[in-house]
């Protein structure tokens, strides 16, 4: 198979190949980490591909400067025009800023403010359009038609696929033996062109993708042979929230791609706290999805050699503290509890000297002295405690009822 190519309209192995060589020097070939801890974890050999080191945070800048370089001098005269949820806008703003072409970004309204602010850093004009990455992409293809500018689309475009499909190339450059490549699917564009890639040189290697259950579109298009619009849910993994793939991009995935899976959003955040916690490593949550998956058993690679893309690591700090926040509690490592003690000097200290006693690190503190529910002469105390792990909590709670101190656990 090697050398396979689709029919016209296709991506060939090729075209991906030249695709590498348009980039070499405009994005960095990212590194594919060996995860000690991960493959004790899945008793595999599991390796991180790590595009959230990507210039831009992303792998979208790949198929973007390949789309735009392809442009003839009265195309980039005109500029280009793109809809995306953030990385790929900043992949399009960055890669027209160095081929000097003007740039027009669609949004989503509610899209990240850091992907929202990247995007403005790199000099494209912004329009915040629509709900989902859909209304986004109506509007693009309007301004597309107003102002004669070339649409850049986000997967549904053979350079495009073809570009990002070079991080399959540099995937089996870098390990020649993998077994199985785990990819983020929204619309389809990376899966598909790493499928090319990955197939066309060893036809025995599977390639699994991963999708959000609130948008699973490419995985039901699959059970059923039918590519149908779904209905917006919502998730935190907004960059992979695509109501349908692309009919290239389907294309492509019907005849390369081994299987598709869900995950959820718990599965996905603890994903995320695992790889800030033992790999040192920030991803969004759309580039954690392959991982979340193999975490959660939805994709088995025991006894296997497997890689898993890491996507992007755009990912703004608000949303970051809270997956951290629920990912501690969910845990049991981060405790909210609540004490009724008399509103005196010192009422407090019992509590505070039994949280120290074991250890128990104090994160915050908050008093509550109005509410129908805080008698008169008394105030409610909210304390959030962190713990070592689940058995050090258990020690906590044992000294506070050994004390005698009443609390309510919230969350």
């Amino acid at each position: 198979m090697r050398g396979i190519s689709l029919p016209k309209g296709g991506v060939s192995l090729a075209e991906i190949r030249e695709a590498k060589r348009i980039l070499r020097g405009v994005i960095r070939k990212t590194p594919l980490d060996r995860s000690r801890t991960f493959s004790e974890m899945t008793s595999s050999e599991l390796y991180l591909k790590l595009e959230n080191l990507q210039k831009t945070g992303s792998f979208k800048t790949r198929g973007a400067y390949v789309k735009i370089h392809s442009l003839n001098r009265e195309q980039r005269g005109k500029g280009v025009v793109a809809a995306s949820a953030g990385n790929h806008a900043q992949g399009v703003a960055y890669s027209a800023l160095l081929l000097k072409t003007k740039a027009t970004i669609v949004m989503p309204e509610h899209a990240s403010p850091a992907k929202i602010d990247a995007t403005k850093g790199y000099g494209a004009k912004l329009v915040l359009e629509g709900r989902t990455f859909d209304d986004s992409l109506r509007r693009a293809i309007e301004i597309s038609q107003e102002e004669g500018s070339t649409l850049v689309h986000a997967f549904d475009d053979p350079k495009v696929v073809a570009g990002q499909g070079t991080i399959g190339l540099e995937l089996l450059e870098t390990e020649p033996g993998l077994e199985m490549i785990v990819v983020p699917v929204g619309g389809g564009g990376l899966i598909s062109g790493i499928a090319v890639a990955a197939k066309s040189t060893n036809p025995r290697l599977k390639v699994v993708g991963v999708q959000s259950k609130a948008f699973p579109a490419v995985h039901e298009a699959l059970r059923t042979g039918k590519v149908k619009l779904i209905q917006t849910g919502d998730t935190i993994a907004d960059g992979i929230a695509v109501r349908g793939p692309g009919k290239l991009t389907f294309q492509l995935i019907e005849k390369y791609v081994d299987d598709v899976v869900l995950v959820d959003d718990d599965e996905i955040a603890k994903a995320i706290l695992l790889l800030l916690e033992r790999a040192k490593v920030v991803v969004e949550p759309a580039g954690a999805v392959g991982l979340a998956a193999i975490l959660s058993g939805r994709i088995k690679v025991k006894g296997i050699k497997c890689a898993v893309v890491l996507s992007g690591g755009n990912i703004d700090m608000y949303t970051l503290d809270k997956i951290v926040a629920k990912g501690l509690e969910k845990e049991g490592r981060l405790l909210r509890l609540r004490f009724t003690l008399a509103d005196r000097p010192g009422a407090l200290r019992e509590i505070i000297d039994a949280l120290a006693e074991v250890n128990a690190n104090v994160v915050d503190v908050r008093h509550e002295r109005m509410g129908s529910d805080v008698p008169l002469g008394r105030a409610a105390v909210v304390v959030s405690v962190e713990t070592q792990n689940p058995r050090h909590t258990q020690k906590l709670l044992t000294r506070l009822a050994r004390a005698d101190i009443r609390y309510q656990r919230l969350g």
